[in-house]
């Protein structure tokens, strides 16, 4: 950066942002002002192809007309009662999302983490009232190389070291297994029956977009039914059409749910970027262990998120956003893979539907995988790093197969800088 005198608008913005917040991020040095479907621009008029979508929390694509007009209507009305008073918003939202997913009953809260502490504390209170767990011995499982959020509870089952050193001490009660490890998760069974819960995510997100077996979930599902323990499913990033159906973990429109959670979790595109909007879906064996006074937020359930909910979920299913997401992902990836082939540079290329990783191939110390995506941004497309040497590409839903070979041919351009 230069003087105060001559920076650039975004490097001026940045420097505020340097000096009076907090520095727990490490973002690209771009700095945003405009979003539209599948684009955004920066604030010296720059166009960029989105292929992060806000961590899939930007489906729909940004400012859909639909769910602004929504945000807009509703506004002018009524945005916040809090849940001392009905409103006339939530029962229908509620209503929608469980016959859209197929549960008894749904929680709304705000943010993911939010989301994910709520089932956490349903499971525990499900082991005491129902399974007759003993006070304070309940255990919930989660699988390694997680990522559920930053509360002290949910780091307190991570593994990644930038997560937790410095935070202790942590909760108890939490236990880890290998993620798409069946035996594991079988063996802790038979040797603890304190267990109450298993979360987690269907493809994980953070750690790379790692995919499990076929079959994974299926098994985990058959062995916490023998055991009678709840199946937790953190569908925050891969729920809403992601990965080229409506949830990642199970088919809503089949009659029989062989790998179904027993607590749903979603957040993120919930409300196509719009606002923070989270929830938690169980029946009622599950859901109604927690009483008036012992769970809540001020704006959980708020009339502005819940009508803005409504409208994006709509959205996906209107604009056959899951099928055009699977489509749109193996167009992506089979032109990911012949790029890989030519220029060498991409160790793997994994994905589903429109949630996509390439690892680069260096390690998770080297720089290459951050530089590459500097170059895609002088190239016109954003992404970003997770876990050293992994891109995450995730465009927003609505992207066509046009825009999809066009970024193909600005990773192609990025890449071949490098070698």
């Amino acid at each position: 950066m230069g003087t105060q005198a001559n920076l650039t608008k975004s490097e001026a913005f940045i420097a505020k942002e340097s000096q009076y917040g907090a520095h727990n991020y490490h973002p690209l040095p771009v700095v945003l002002e405009k979003g539209e479907g599948v684009f955004v621009w920066d604030v010296e008029g720059n166009k960029y192809f989105d292929f992060l979508s806000a961590y899939s929390a930007v489906n729909q694509g940004h400012c859909h007309p639909r769910i602004i007009r929504a945000l807009n209507e509703q506004a002018a009305k009524l945005t916040l009662t809090s849940r001392a008073f009905y409103n006339n918003k939530l029962g229908d939202f509620e209503e929608y999302m469980c016959e859209l997913f197929g549960y008894d009953k749904a929680l709304v809260m705000n943010s993911g983490v939010e989301a994910v502490e709520t089932a956490l504390k349903l499971c525990r209170k499900w082991a005491y009232t129902v399974k007759g767990v003993a006070a304070d011995q309940a255990k919930i499982v989660f699988a390694k190389d997680n990522f559920h959020g930053r509360t002290i509870s949910v780091i307190s089952a991570s593994n990644d070291e930038t997560s937790t050193k410095g935070f202790g001490p942590f909760v108890s009660g939490m236990v880890q297994v290998p993620y798409n490890d069946v035996q594991a998760f079988a063996q802790l069974l038979a040797s603890d029956k304190n267990i109450a819960g298993f979360i987690v995510e269907p493809i994980q997100g953070e750690a790379g977009i790692i995919i499990p077996d076929e079959g994974y979930l299926r098994a985990i599902r058959e062995l916490c039914t023998i055991n009678n323990v709840l199946l937790i499913v953190d569908e925050i990033q891969t729920g809403i059409a992601r990965t080229g159906s409506l949830l990642a973990s199970y088919d809503v429109s089949a009659k029989e749910h062989g790998s179904k959670a027993d607590i749903l979790i979603l957040g993120k595109a919930l409300s196509g970027g719009v606002l923070p909007v989270s929830a938690v879906l169980a029946d009622d064996e599950i859901m109604l262990t927690i009483k008036p006074g012992e769970h809540g937020s001020t704006y959980g359930g708020n009339p502005l998120a819940c009508a803005v909910a409504v409208e994006a979920l709509q959205v996906v299913l209107d604009e056959g956003l899951a099928a055009n997401s699977k489509k749109m992902g193996e167009i992506f990836r089979a032109g990911l893979e012949d790029i890989a082939r030519r220029l060498g540079l991409i160790k793997e290329v994994r994905g589903k539907g429109l949630l996509t990783a390439i690892e680069m191939d260096c390690s998770e110390d080297d720089d290459l995988a951050w530089n590459v995506c500097l170059k895609f941004k002088e190239n016109g497309l954003l992404a970003k790093p997770t876990h050293g040497n992994k891109i995450r590409l995730a465009p927003p839903l609505v992207i066509n197969q046009a825009q999809i070979e066009e970024s193909l041919g600005l990773i192609e351009k990025s890449l071949k800088s490098f070698v």
